[in-house]
């Protein structure tokens, strides 16, 4: 039997277009590729996450030499939130690349980890991928892995 799988987005042409709470958690994860290791790749990622107590964190990646032992910046963001606020749900998760010549999207690693993340805090998490001045967000990480594992 043939189904088809529909998936909604929104999609904004400029930054300017997304509201002030996104816009400025954008601008936490463009700060963050400052920070970032990458001296293999060059693609320097950050992540920053709003919490539903207001509050803000951020990450970015890091490339090690005995790959692959380096980890994404959503994962190393979410893994450090999980450990240390697990009891303050994940309510929006920017992320952001330097060079930005399109939109960063999570691998398929971080892709589950942040669904497994909705999974344990029961909410889903608003995912905004930007790059070259625009943005394109889901209301939730399985609409980036609708197929998603599970034991």
């Amino acid at each position: 039997m043939k189904r088809t799988l529909d998936i909604s987005y929104e999609h904004y042409a400029t930054l300017a277009d997304l509201d002030e709470g996104d816009r400025r958690l954008v601008e936490e994860a463009e700060e963050a590729t400052t920070t970032a290791n990458a001296p293999y790749s060059h693609f320097h990622v950050g992540a920053a996450v709003r919490l539903k107590s207001g509050r803000t964190l951020h990450a970015s990646n890091f490339e090690s030499e005995v790959y692959p032992a380096g980890l994404c910046a959503e994962r190393s963001l979410l893994f450090y939130v999980e450990a240390n606020y697990a009891n303050d749900p994940i309510e929006a998760l920017a992320i952001a690349s330097n060079p930005s010549e399109r939109e960063c999207y999570p691998c398929g690693q971080c892709r589950q980890v942040i669904v497994d993340v909705e999974r344990r805090q029961k909410s889903p998490i608003r995912v905004i991928m930007t790059g070259a001045g625009s943005a394109t967000v889901v209301d939730s990480a399985e609409k980036l892995l609708p197929f998603t594992f599970k034991l």
